[in-house]
């Protein structure tokens, strides 16, 4: 597999047809798309989104979303634990640690390891309750103690950069080793769609954790110091919309034979077209709409696109393993990841038929 350097380059297409002719097998019991990772390690997928300080190719945001655009429109889980990847790399490069920098990077870029984030729990999850991972300070660095709920990937991850809260509201993120005592990954529960993430809890008990892995710290709302990667924003929505283009792409398809698809699929691609439109225009820095628009848009655009793909199934799409039918139940994913007040309020707002 060449080397992927532009978001036109011929061979993103190539490696994202074999990531679509892979989508299916994710489905089995516990799977993992550990193929699919090491295609796109071996395309230079894993550089796009690093410095070239620290061997990346520092692609721009508007790059990085066309990337996103069509690696998601050919495997949503593939695309998903990638960026839950980038995540980690990303605020490892950009947290001054030479250490973790030196130790973690370059077998992150070659693929040679698997790195993810638990710091849900910092943001959109469980907001409403007591910290539910706690962290200590010690001679020699911190203690945490309780769990991170969602992490994605844990099960194949030589790190976790997790996220953890003191008693007085400060908070710090660590490169944590999962090979420590007292970390400890249950196994992911089986989930409505992208159970092939391996999306599930990582429980620390007394865990030591050198200050050798802080990243960043203590300090309060660690998550709003500029450290790598946001949480949800635009990537979120541009899966959104490469799943949208999965299931457009198949409508047109069946248009092509029955005419009553045409006009209803004509539109809904005039609308996917404005929506990335809008998310390349956000990530360019210009402000055609609010992010959160962006994103209720596109949450409702997946939803209806692959409803729309699952009606010109018809009967064989809703026999398991027909990709109208993984769509469908993938789209409910963006209903639930990291989604703001704001989005869901507008998507219950469409359900519920209120202007």
């Amino acid at each position: 597999m060449p080397r992927i350097v532009t978001p036109t380059d011929p061979a993103l297409d190539q490696l994202c047809a074999q990531l679509r002719e892979l989508a299916s097998e994710l489905d089995q019991p516990n799977a993992w798309p550990a193929r699919q990772l090491q295609l796109c390690a071996a395309a230079g997928v894993h550089e796009w989104f690093l410095p070239t300080a620290v061997g990346g190719q520092a692609w721009s945001e508007s790059d990085l979303l066309r990337g996103y655009l069509k690696l998601s429109a050919a495997c949503l889980t593939t695309a998903f634990i990638l960026t839950q990847r980038v995540g980690a790399c990303t605020r490892i490069a950009a947290s001054g640690n030479q250490r973790a920098i030196e130790k973690l990077l370059p077998p992150l870029l070659s693929g040679e390891i698997f790195a993810t984030v638990g710091i849900s729990h910092l943001t959109t999850s469980r907001q409403h309750v007591q910290p539910v991972l706690q962290a200590h300070e010690t001679s020699s660095g911190f203690e945490l103690n309780g769990y991170s709920p969602w992490v994605t990937g844990a099960e194949h991850a030589q790190a976790v950069v997790l996220g953890a809260t003191f008693e007085d509201g400060r908070q710090i993120l660590v490169a944590l080793p999962t090979n420590l005592p007292g970390v400890r990954v249950p196994p992911a529960p089986e989930l409505v769609s992208l159970t092939a993430s391996r999306t599930g809890p990582v429980q620390c008990d007394q865990v030591e954790v050198s200050r050798d892995w802080l990243l960043g710290g203590p300090i309060e709302n660690v998550m709003k110091q500029g450290l790598g990667a946001k949480t949800g924003g635009l990537q979120t929505s541009t899966l959104a919309a490469g799943l949208a283009t999965a299931a457009l792409d198949y409508v047109d398809e069946q248009a092509q034979q029955r005419d009553v698809f045409r006009e209803p699929a004509a539109a809904m691609r005039k609308e996917l077209k404005e929506l990335v439109g809008d998310l390349l225009a956000l990530a360019e820095g210009n402000q055609p709409c609010a992010a959160e628009d962006a994103r209720s848009r596109a949450n409702s655009l997946a939803l209806r696109t692959t409803q729309a793909a699952l009606v010109a199934a018809k009967g064989a799409g809703f026999v398991a393993g027909h990709p109208a039918g993984r769509w469908c139940r993938e789209a409910l994913f963006f209903l639930v990841w990291s989604c703001p007040p704001a989005v869901l309020n507008a998507n219950l707002c469409e359900f519920a038929g209120i202007q």
